[in-house]
């Protein structure tokens, strides 16, 4: 059996990462969120947590959250630039079940919850991640159409 690299964590810059770099961690971090927001509202079935969980995490859905969000204009600069850099990713792996535009604004979304998780900014990242489950839940993202 192979042993894993013993690594030195060091702090990392995320303004020197990639688009889709920051987008990984993004992901992880947001879905987190919904996870631990899902079991603590009483959602403990596996297939109920997933089913439940796409409608805050799916491509669409963070699509229509980030476009809600530019919209509202509650981006800093730093957030929008880390939004942009993972939009713009050139990207290796195909969408599934959604445009490919969709899946561009999905990818900078993560990255710009990437981003700030790096930058520890764990404040900001809880009051972002709380905001769109505010407007997932109240339907406030409803007349964003990414079908």
């Amino acid at each position: 059996m192979n042993k894993a690299k013993v690594l030195v964590e060091q702090t990392v810059n995320p303004n020197t990462l990639s688009g889709q770099t920051l987008a990984y961690i993004g992901d992880a971090v947001y879905e987190i969120y919904i996870r631990r927001h899902l079991l603590r509202g009483g959602i403990v079935k596996p297939q109920v947590l997933q089913r439940e969980a796409t409608y805050y995490v799916s491509a669409k859905a963070q699509a229509a959250l980030i476009t809600k969000l530019q919209d509202e204009q509650l981006l800093t600069e730093e957030e929008t630039a880390a939004f942009k850099r993972g939009r713009n990713a050139k990207t290796h792996t195909k969408a599934k079940n959604t445009s490919l535009k969709t899946y561009q604004l999905s990818t900078g979304f993560e990255a710009m919850i990437g981003y700030l998780d790096l930058a520890d900014e764990k404040d900001r990242v809880e009051e972002l991640c709380l905001w769109c489950i505010e407007n997932v839940e109240n339907g406030g993202i409803d007349k964003y159409d990414f079908s």
